[in-house]
Formats: structure tokens, sequence, C-alpha cells
């Protein structure tokens, strides 16, 4: 959470966490993780586009994961707003192992029972990988800070992947790390945005910036 309390008096402060464009894996349905693709020129149209209405909300500053397909995907947005970005590799997408460049199709065939325990929300090290819990450990402080840094009714837009950011909603909405699966996914270059309410931070907007469109491999 946000640790602010009935008597701070800086409020309206917002976060719209923002997931890359298209890659050709999201289209293969193969898993990222922290492998270093790059956006498809389609992933660079809905970049453009989705720069264009979150420069309208004029934001305060800009921080992003350093893997190329989220460097690409601010550069957009720095370019609008004049803002330099900050690149912090605690941003980055879930560190999967063995599963990293496997299809979906794949990652059930070879690590099925894992797969399953996953999506009940046990705690698994996907391929060996991270906790989504030590995602969160990694990548909730990183926001945290940089919002603590904004004026009174700021924005700040964290570009990250889809795994990232729900694990991060989930930690700043203070729930359960097994109940975060229930935020679901964000389309390429869709956002959500969380609010700083006189009790923490709040879920304003899910999955936002387009007509609804096909969740292509939201964690990565």
């Amino acid at each position: 959470m946000s640790g602010a309390t009935t008597g701070d008096v800086r409020r309206g402060r917002r976060v719209i966490l923002w997931r890359h464009g298209q890659t050709s894996w999201n289209l293969e349905r193969r898993f990222q993780g922290s492998t270093d693709i790059e956006l498809t020129d389609d992933g660079i149209g809905q970049a453009r586009r989705a720069a264009r209405l979150l420069a309208s909300l004029r934001p305060d500053a800009i921080i992003a994961s350093d893997l190329k397909r989220a460097t690409a995907t601010a550069q957009e947005l720095g370019v609008l707003t004049g803002l330099d970005i900050s690149y912090d590799d605690s941003l980055r997408e879930t560190y999967a192992g063995q599963w990293q460049g496997l299809t979906h199709d794949e990652i059930i065939a070879r690590f099925g029972e894992q797969y399953a325990a996953w999506k009940r929300g046990e705690p698994v090290r996907r391929g060996g990988g991270e906790l989504e819990t030590e995602v969160a450990d990694r990548a909730a402080p990183v926001v945290l800070r940089h919002a603590d840094k904004l004026p009174d009714d700021g924005t700040l837009v964290v570009v990250s992947h889809g795994g990232t950011i729900r694990t991060t909603i989930g930690r700043l909405l203070g729930l359960d790390s097994r109940d975060w699966e229930s935020l679901g996914g964000l389309s390429n270059c869709c956002w959500s945005v969380l609010g700083d309410g006189a009790r923490g931070w709040r879920l304003l907007e899910h999955n936002a910036g387009t007509l609804p469109e096909p969740v292509l491999g939201d964690d990565d």
C-alpha cells in the first residue's frame, strides 16, 4: 500500500501502468519473460497511438523497464511530452527460466502440473524462475518511490510488462497474492490506472486504451 493516512494532504496522485506494444513472440503466444524481444511494426504503431492518448493526460514523469519492448514504447510518449525517461531493471518481466521461449502449448505439455498449480494461485517458480511475490518485491517499491516524488494531483506513467504490472497492482492494492490472477491480463499497449485515495491506492481503470482486444501473452 502507499502508506497514506487520513492526515496525508497529498491526494489525487495517479499511477498509469502501461504495457508495452506487440512483439513477434506475443503473436506466437511464446513466453518472453526477461528475454529481450523488440516490438513489431504493429507494436510501434500501437505505442504511437496510445502515446497520443496518454500525452493528453499531461504526465509528470515516466519510468520504464529497460527491456527493448518497453523502452521503445516509453520513447513514443517521451517524444510527445518532452519528459526524460527513467529506466529500471526492477520493472522487467518475471524471469521464468525454462519457460522462456516456449509457446503456451509447449509449457502445458512439458510443465503441466507446474502450470496448473500456478493457475490455482499457488506460489510457483515457473521454469525455476521468480515467484510472483518476488516480482512485486522488486517492482512495487520502484513505483512507490517515483510516485512519492509527484506533485499534488501528479501523474506517473510506468511502462512495463503484463505480469509485472499485475503483480504490482495486486501489491499496491493490498490483495492476497493468490488473488492477483483475478485482475486479468492487459492487451498490448493498454494500461491500468491507480489513484491515491484516503485509504491508499484504488484501481480506477483496468486494461483501458482501446476497444476490447485479445490478451496475447500477458505475462511477458
